[in-house]
């Protein structure tokens, strides 16, 4: 799976969580942009998790702040 993949599959659970998410700034804080709350972070990266078969420690949480962040992450783990 590339990161254009990748970056389709973020998007729609995203989208899944926020249905009224329109355009996100890939630079931008993701939960700035979506209004996520901590509860619908975990769900969306659990989410993530259970779609993509890459594993997100707790630990790593703090690296996927933005879209970019997010896609660079998860491609790198699914090479």
């Amino acid at each position: 799976m590339d990161a254009n993949e990748i970056r389709k599959v973020v998007l729609g659970e995203l989208r899944r969580i926020a249905p009224e998410l329109e355009e996100v700034a890939p630079a931008k804080p993701l939960r700035d942009q979506v209004d996520l709350d901590s509860m619908d972070w975990l769900n969306f990266l659990v989410a993530l998790n259970e779609r993509l078969q890459i594993e997100i420690p707790e630990a790593d949480y703090r690296k996927l702040g933005t879209l970019d962040q997010v896609v660079q992450y998860l491609a790198a783990k699914a090479r």
